[in-house]
Protein backbone atom coordinates (compact mmCIF):
# COMPACT_ATOMS: atom_id res chain seq x y z
CA UNK A 1 0.00 0.00 0.00
CA UNK A 2 2.78 1.94 0.96
CA UNK A 3 4.06 1.91 -2.65
CA UNK A 4 0.70 2.65 -3.94
CA UNK A 5 0.75 5.92 -2.41
CA UNK A 6 4.27 6.84 -3.94
CA UNK A 7 2.93 6.52 -7.23
CA UNK A 8 2.80 10.22 -8.81
CA UNK A 9 -0.72 9.76 -9.62
CA UNK A 10 -1.87 9.30 -6.07
CA UNK A 11 0.19 11.98 -4.75
CA UNK A 12 -1.00 14.07 -7.30
CA UNK A 13 -4.77 13.33 -6.33
CA UNK A 14 -3.66 13.59 -2.26
CA UNK A 15 -2.31 17.11 -3.18
CA UNK A 16 -5.08 18.75 -4.62
CA UNK A 17 -7.37 17.01 -1.95
CA UNK A 18 -5.63 18.70 0.23
CA UNK A 19 -4.89 21.88 -1.55
CA UNK A 20 -8.92 21.76 -1.91
CA UNK A 21 -9.81 21.57 1.56
CA UNK A 22 -6.95 23.90 3.00
CA UNK A 23 -8.64 26.50 0.14
CA UNK A 24 -12.19 26.56 1.48
CA UNK A 25 -10.58 26.54 5.25
CA UNK A 26 -8.61 29.67 4.24
CA UNK A 27 -11.79 31.49 3.10
CA UNK A 28 -13.32 31.58 6.56
CA UNK A 29 -12.58 35.24 7.29
CA UNK A 30 -13.96 36.01 4.01
CA UNK A 31 -17.08 33.84 3.71
CA UNK A 32 -18.08 34.65 7.70
CA UNK A 33 -19.39 38.37 7.53
CA UNK A 34 -20.06 40.59 10.59
CA UNK A 35 -24.21 40.19 11.75
CA UNK A 36 -24.21 36.53 10.50
CA UNK A 37 -25.48 34.03 13.42
CA UNK A 38 -23.30 32.11 15.12
CA UNK A 39 -25.60 29.47 15.21
CA UNK A 40 -25.19 29.67 11.32
CA UNK A 41 -21.24 29.70 11.15
CA UNK A 42 -21.31 26.65 13.55
CA UNK A 43 -24.11 24.88 11.20
CA UNK A 44 -21.57 25.46 8.08
CA UNK A 45 -18.03 25.12 9.59
CA UNK A 46 -18.43 22.83 13.08
CA UNK A 47 -17.72 23.66 17.08
CA UNK A 48 -14.94 25.71 17.51
CA UNK A 49 -12.14 24.51 19.08
CA UNK A 50 -11.65 27.05 21.44
CA UNK A 51 -14.35 29.15 23.02
CA UNK A 52 -13.19 32.32 25.69
CA UNK A 53 -14.93 35.14 27.20
CA UNK A 54 -13.69 38.65 26.92
CA UNK A 55 -13.95 41.40 29.84
CA UNK A 56 -16.18 43.49 27.84
CA UNK A 57 -19.14 40.23 27.43
CA UNK A 58 -18.05 39.13 24.24
CA UNK A 59 -17.50 35.78 23.71
CA UNK A 60 -13.96 34.69 21.61
CA UNK A 61 -14.58 31.43 19.22
CA UNK A 62 -10.98 30.02 17.32
CA UNK A 63 -11.20 27.46 14.71
CA UNK A 64 -7.53 26.37 14.36
CA UNK A 65 -6.08 24.14 12.16
CA UNK A 66 -3.03 23.48 14.42
CA UNK A 67 -1.13 21.43 15.43
CA UNK A 68 -0.42 20.21 12.03
CA UNK A 69 -2.03 23.40 9.84
CA UNK A 70 -1.35 26.53 9.78
CA UNK A 71 -4.46 28.75 10.09
CA UNK A 72 -6.89 29.51 12.93
CA UNK A 73 -9.28 32.32 12.19
CA UNK A 74 -11.33 34.20 15.60
CA UNK A 75 -14.49 35.22 15.98
CA UNK A 76 -15.96 37.72 18.67
CA UNK A 77 -19.49 36.97 19.35
CA UNK A 78 -21.90 39.37 20.97
CA UNK A 79 -24.28 39.27 23.60
CA UNK A 80 -26.83 38.77 20.09
CA UNK A 81 -25.35 35.37 19.23
CA UNK A 82 -23.99 37.31 16.31
CA UNK A 83 -20.45 38.12 14.83
CA UNK A 84 -19.38 41.07 15.56
CA UNK A 85 -15.67 40.69 13.76
CA UNK A 86 -14.11 36.78 11.76
CA UNK A 87 -10.26 37.15 11.44
CA UNK A 88 -7.58 34.91 9.99
CA UNK A 89 -4.99 35.33 13.32
CA UNK A 90 -1.73 33.30 12.40
CA UNK A 91 -0.74 36.10 10.32
CA UNK A 92 2.07 38.68 10.86
CA UNK A 93 -0.02 41.61 11.04
CA UNK A 94 -2.02 39.87 13.83
CA UNK A 95 0.77 38.80 15.86
CA UNK A 96 2.23 42.17 16.09
CA UNK A 97 -0.65 43.02 18.07
CA UNK A 98 1.56 41.10 20.89
CA UNK A 99 4.02 43.87 20.74
CA UNK A 100 1.23 46.28 22.23
CA UNK A 101 0.65 46.00 26.04
CA UNK A 102 1.24 43.11 28.28
CA UNK A 103 -0.32 39.92 27.23
CA UNK A 104 -0.78 37.27 29.64
CA UNK A 105 -0.95 33.53 28.52
CA UNK A 106 -5.03 33.48 29.00
CA UNK A 107 -5.01 36.29 26.46
CA UNK A 108 -2.90 34.92 23.65
CA UNK A 109 -4.68 31.72 23.86
CA UNK A 110 -7.51 33.26 23.48
CA UNK A 111 -6.35 35.93 20.71
CA UNK A 112 -5.03 32.84 18.91
CA UNK A 113 -6.31 29.47 20.03
CA UNK A 114 -3.79 26.99 21.21
CA UNK A 115 -0.52 26.42 20.34
CA UNK A 116 1.09 24.02 17.92
CA UNK A 117 3.69 23.06 20.17
CA UNK A 118 4.39 24.38 23.90
CA UNK A 119 8.33 23.59 24.96
CA UNK A 120 11.07 25.13 27.07
CA UNK A 121 14.33 26.86 26.31
CA UNK A 122 16.96 28.31 28.35
CA UNK A 123 19.16 27.40 31.42
CA UNK A 124 17.08 25.35 34.86
CA UNK A 125 17.69 28.99 36.37
CA UNK A 126 16.27 31.06 33.74
CA UNK A 127 14.19 28.69 31.91
CA UNK A 128 11.04 30.11 29.45
CA UNK A 129 8.18 28.37 28.35
CA UNK A 130 7.98 28.54 24.28
CA UNK A 131 4.30 28.45 22.52
CA UNK A 132 4.86 27.72 18.68
CA UNK A 133 2.02 28.50 16.37
CA UNK A 134 2.41 27.21 12.65
CA UNK A 135 1.79 29.85 10.14
CA UNK A 136 2.60 31.09 6.45
CA UNK A 137 5.63 33.89 7.38
CA UNK A 138 4.29 36.81 4.47
CA UNK A 139 1.61 34.67 3.42
CA UNK A 140 4.36 32.03 1.61
CA UNK A 141 6.98 30.46 4.19
CA UNK A 142 6.18 27.70 6.38
CA UNK A 143 7.48 29.14 9.49
CA UNK A 144 6.42 29.13 13.44
CA UNK A 145 5.73 31.99 15.22
CA UNK A 146 7.83 31.60 18.65
CA UNK A 147 6.24 33.42 21.64
CA UNK A 148 7.90 33.40 25.13
CA UNK A 149 6.19 33.19 28.01
CA UNK A 150 8.76 34.06 30.77
CA UNK A 151 10.08 31.93 33.86
CA UNK A 152 6.67 30.83 34.90
CA UNK A 153 4.98 30.91 31.82
CA UNK A 154 2.30 33.63 32.64
CA UNK A 155 3.13 36.54 30.44
CA UNK A 156 4.25 37.20 26.82
CA UNK A 157 8.27 38.13 27.22
CA UNK A 158 9.13 38.25 23.24
CA UNK A 159 8.07 36.67 20.33
CA UNK A 160 9.40 36.45 16.64
CA UNK A 161 9.13 34.02 13.49
CA UNK A 162 11.20 31.34 12.75
CA UNK A 163 11.60 28.27 9.92
CA UNK A 164 9.23 25.41 10.98
CA UNK A 165 11.52 21.94 10.68
CA UNK A 166 8.55 20.16 10.08
CA UNK A 167 8.81 21.05 6.52
CA UNK A 168 12.34 20.40 6.25
CA UNK A 169 13.34 17.78 3.39
CA UNK A 170 14.94 15.12 4.15
CA UNK A 171 15.82 12.88 1.38
CA UNK A 172 17.70 9.67 3.55
CA UNK A 173 14.24 8.18 2.45
CA UNK A 174 15.06 8.33 -0.90
CA UNK A 175 11.34 10.25 -1.06
CA UNK A 176 12.23 12.26 -4.62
Amino acid sequence: MARIMRHPIFRCAATATLAASLAACQSMDRAVQPGMAYADVIAKYGRPNLICSRPDGQQRAIWTTQPMGQFAWGADVGADGRIQRMDSVLTDAHFRQLGTGSWTAEQVRCEFGPPAVIDGVGLPNARQTVWSYRYKENGVWNSLMYVYMGPQGDHVTGFHPGPDPMYDHNDSFGDR
